[in-house]
């Protein structure tokens, strides 16, 4: 005869993507390589770029990051909205703006230091860090509100402010996930049309204007509350179809650029009416490009897929689950590959070796943040009164007859006629595997036939 405690009851418009187990390695890989091919493509005149996306179609890695940005932010706030209500989500959203903030900073200041310890020249122009070196006082000033940003630091003040409002906009995604995603469409709309852009410093020019390139973040978002509606569509042989037709054409086009027998195949008119491309406003062809790509990874990458077991993708994964401090080190590996090239060669020998080293240099880095990560513990004299607790909400009372029969005890009818389970026999505990949201393996949790796990609050606050 066993009494046992169900799980709490989930609050109302729950993320469809929690009631799953475990964490989907593919975000942390994609974000990766993601993270690997920025710092490739940033290397001027670089080899290593050939391993990339832009060289083979209209989008880079640009689109495919803010788009998985988008995803984790979902999942991420989701879970603390989960654990904590809206509160949780605000205070989480603040502190993530804050921690993306301070990054923004410090990497200025550090390019600002390695463009002084280079002597400034050609290395301080074309990082845009010239200014900072000459008018230290008021660009400091405009990079504290987010309006001036050294080269290839520009992605960093979007998430500070897409962090910061997103506590808003998964409200509306909760309540009305299609109506949030058209009115994301029509804002990027009007942005093509009208021009629309926010204030920025010395020449009021984002690389990456916030008001248009919100449409993937918001759609990495939409899909995790809404996509599994639309997977059907999106797992189609027709979409199938004219995604892959869409990619070999914008594959053809882009190699045209570098081959010459290529080029010439290429109507004139054609390469008139595609170009130029407008990368700061997310050109609608750019945006076409990826999201035939990821029903192309829907296809044909699964959630299983082995290949996350090999080494490579093993480090693409340590790189994803340290996004942050990753994508900083590779702002600062990028001017240091720039430097070398200047200062000591340009020959392929040295791009190859650039390259391949500063990717190794990233999973390297990634690793050790991983080591000396440390969860917190229970404080050793912390009173259990203390220590967060969530209340049930729903007991169930099982009997089994057989074991009650062998140990010679008589159940009382009326007892029987209470009880909600007779002569069932489940197993209350099972171990559960390690999970990527930082589960720990040895804890147990209610069996399957109880339902999902309950939350572990602390846990969900680190």
């Amino acid at each position: 005869m066993h009494d046992r405690t169900a799980t709490p009851k989930p609050l109302v418009g729950a993320l469809p993507e929690l009631k799953g187990y475990g964490r989907d390695l593919r975000i942390d890989a994609c974000r990766g390589i993601v993270l690997w091919c920025i710092f490739l493509d940033h290397v001027p005149n670089n080899i290593g770029s050939w391993l990339t996306l832009r060289n083979y179609g209209f989008s880079d890695a640009a689109e495919v990051f803010m788009f998985v940005s988008g995803v984790t932010c979902a999942l991420a706030y989701g879970k603390a909205r989960w654990c904590g209500g809206w509160t949780g989500v605000i205070g989480r959203t603040l502190w993530r703006s804050w921690d993306i903030y301070v990054a923004f900073l410090l990497l200025t200041l550090a390019c600002a230091i390695m463009a002084h310890l280079a002597g400034g020249g050609h290395l301080a122009d074309e990082s845009n860090t010239r200014i900072l070196l000459e008018q230290p006082g008021v660009t400091l000033a405009h990079a504290a509100i987010l309006q001036y940003r050294p080269v290839n630091t520009d992605i960093l003040p979007l998430f500070v402010l897409y962090h910061l409002l997103f506590a808003p906009l998964l409200w509306l995604l909760l309540r009305a996930p299609n109506a949030t995603l058209g009115a994301s469409l029509l804002l990027y709309a009007l942005v093509h049309v009208f021009g629309w852009t926010i204030p920025a410093w010395p020449n009021n020019n984002w690389f990456f204007n916030p008001l248009a390139w919100q449409l993937p973040f918001v759609l990495g978002a939409w899909w995790i509350i809404e996509g599994k509606r639309f997977r059907p569509w999106v797992t189609s042989r027709t979409a199938l179809v004219a995604a892959v037709l869409y990619l070999v054409f914008s594959l053809i086009i882009a190699l045209s650029w570098s081959i010459k027998p290529l080029e010439a195949l290429v109507p004139q008119a054609l390469l008139t009416l595609l170009y130029p491309m407008d990368k700061s406003n997310l050109d609608p062809l750019r945006l076409l490009h990826f999201l035939a790509l990821a029903v192309l990874v829907v296809w044909f990458v699964p959630r299983n897929w082995r290949g996350l077991t090999t080494a490579v993708m093993r480090g693409a994964i340590l790189c994803g689950q340290n996004s942050l401090p990753i994508y900083c080190l590779g702002v600062l590996l990028t001017f240091a590959s720039h430097l070398a090239l200047l200062d000591i060669s340009e020959g392929l020998t040295m791009q190859i070796a650039l390259s391949v080293g500063g990717v190794l240099v990233m999973i390297v880095a990634a690793t050790l943040l991983n080591l000396i990560k440390i969860k917190p513990r229970q404080q050793p004299h912390a009173k259990p009164a203390d220590l967060p607790v969530e209340q049930p909400t729903k007991f169930e009372l099982v009997i089994n007859l057989k074991t009650a029969k062998a140990l010679g005890v008589d159940i009382p009818p009326t007892l029987l006629a209470r009880a909600d389970e007779v002569d069932r026999i489940k197993m209350l505990f099972a171990p559960v595997r390690e999970s990527g949201f930082g589960a720990d393996p040895a804890a147990p949790v209610i069996a399957h036939v109880f339902g999902p796990p309950a939350k572990n609050v602390g846990q969900d606050v680190n």
